[in-house]
């Protein structure tokens, strides 16, 4: 089991910046940070494989939003630039110990509590 807990939402306005903090209890394989806003779906943001930092984005935050991870500290990282309305959502760290869609909700086994992000235009 593997527990993850978020922290570093908050209320910006458009423009401004956030980086977003996502501690895991134990080694992830691989992780990522996904969104929800009211009324819709759990959205994939970005991911990254702990071992060789390859990393993947959704194509709304590319050039915005970049993943990292601090593998000593177990601590996944997400600095998000550049922000816009359409950003504000529920940010919710996961991760999963194997191979799969990287943006698909379901493939991953843990997740953590979710942080807001409001962004004001």
């Amino acid at each position: 089991q593997v527990q993850l807990l978020e922290s570093g939402g908050g209320s910006v306005q458009a423009g401004g910046s956030l980086r977003l903090s996502c501690a895991a209890s134990a080694y992830t394989y691989f992780w990522g940070w996904f969104r929800q806003a009211p009324g819709k779906e759990r959205e994939g943001v970005a991911a990254i494989y702990t071992n060789s930092g390859r990393a993947y984005y959704a194509d709304s935050v590319k050039g915005r939003f970049t993943i990292s991870r601090d593998n000593a500290k177990r601590t996944l990282y997400l600095q998000m630039n550049g922000l816009k309305p359409e950003d504000t959502a529920v940010y919710y760290c996961a991760a999963r110990p194997s191979d799969g869609a990287w943006s698909v909700a379901s493939t991953y086994q843990y997740w953590g509590q979710g942080t807001q992000v409001t962004v004001s235009s």
